[in-house]
């Protein structure tokens, strides 16, 4: 009973190392956090192209 608890322990400890200390996964690095419209700037300059465009007509 001591050693299945100890392999237990071991194998947790271990996955938790493991957790802790591997390289990056791919597709989390990989995410954007979602941006608010008056943070994005690409959403900032379609408005300025927009209010440009009706300047000029």
């Amino acid at each position: 009973m001591i050693y299945l608890l100890a392999a237990i322990g071991a194998l947790t400890i271990a996955v938790l190392m493991w957790r802790a200390f591997a390289p990056e996964r791919v597709g989390v690095s990989s995410r954007r956090a979602p941006v608010a419209p008056d943070d994005d700037p690409e959403f900032l300059r379609s408005l300025s192209e927009r209010q440009r465009r009706q300047d000029e007509d």
